[in-house]
């Protein structure tokens, strides 16, 4: 899959793996992700916590005739990070009929928890 001039290319986000079980992908905390305060934004942490949402939504579905997308996400972002790589890891919740709703949880490279996030994807019959 080509992601270039995506959001996942301005964001520096790279997918690690992504199975029906788990996606993971990483961010790092730089420029590109940062608040003007110097902590990570939280709008980079919900990119990523759908990022990886949609990828794992898009196992289980049937890519031929449908698509999945973003109905619903929320975010708590527990502890701030200045710097370094962030991991989110999305397990699903709920696999249904037309959705699928995930937790998404993103930790830091000392593994402590930076943003929990749920987000509901909608699954769609392409046309």
């Amino acid at each position: 899959m080509d992601f270039q001039n995506t959001m996942m290319e301005a964001l520096g986000i790279e997918m690690e793996e992504c199975s029906p079980e788990r996606c993971v992908a990483t961010m790092p905390v730089d420029h590109r992700t940062r608040q003007p305060f110097g902590q990570l934004h939280g709008g980079a942490s919900v990119a990523l916590a759908e990022t990886v949402a949609s990828f794992g939504a898009s196992q289980l579905i049937d890519q031929e005739k449908q698509a999945c997308v973003g109905l619903e996400i929320n975010a708590n972002h527990i502890k701030s990070v200045q710097s370094g790589i962030v991991r989110a890891e999305a397990t699903p919740l709920h696999i249904g009929r037309s959705t699928i709703v995930y937790q998404i949880e993103i930790k830091d490279e000392n593994h402590r928890l930076i943003c929990i996030s749920r987000c509901t994807m909608a699954i769609i019959t392409k046309r």
